[in-house]
């Protein structure tokens, strides 16, 4: 948690018995996990407090965490990179990375920093014809990849400074 834009998160498993003669789907005890995103603030049920970006980055560093562990083939993390930026996101992108290793992982994202080390990329759109509106989906290598980077980096005005960054961010996250 710490390096993934909470730097002082606290994260705490709560294990009550419940009053039970037989285990049940989730076990025989009641597990809770706690979270404190802020210094100052008592650890608090993670249901409750954490936002969209902060649910998917614990969801990271649990899997991160338990990557020798788990079992489960795919994991999906949707907007990963809610509330953060710069040097966190490239940490975010290294775990995913780490993590993809060993399973296969579908990110959806709109920073570079975490985009630059999926191996591979895809663009979705939409469009409207005739009234209706569709989804696309593209898969882009190359120089099409080095494109969107830099467009995610620079908007709208991708210049030759904007692609050589792309280009650069690309090379890094490979090592």
């Amino acid at each position: 948690m710490k390096t993934l834009g909470m730097p002082n998160g606290t994260f705490e498993v709560a294990v009550t018995p419940e009053e039970r003669d037989k285990p049940g789907a989730g076990g025989i005890d009641a597990i809770e996990f706690l979270v404190s995103a802020n210094p100052g603030q008592p650890p608090r049920p993670l249901a409750r407090i954490a936002s969209g970006g902060e649910l998917s980055r614990i969801s990271l560093a649990i899997q991160v965490a338990t990557a020798g562990h788990s079992g489960v083939p795919v994991l999906v993390y949707d907007e990963v990179d809610a509330g953060i930026g710069g040097g966190v996101a490239e940490i975010v992108g290294q775990r995913l990375a780490e993590l993809a290793d060993t399973r296969q992982l579908l990110c959806i994202t709109h920073l570079p920093q975490i985009a630059c080390f999926g191996s591979t990329h895809f663009v979705v759109g939409k469009r409207q014809q005739t009234g209706s509106t569709s989804t696309w989906i593209e898969t882009l290598d190359g120089d099409e990849r080095t494109i969107e980077i830099a467009r995610m980096l620079g908007g709208l005005d991708i210049t030759d400074t904007t692609i050589d960054h792309a280009r650069e961010m690309l090379e890094k996250s490979r090592g």
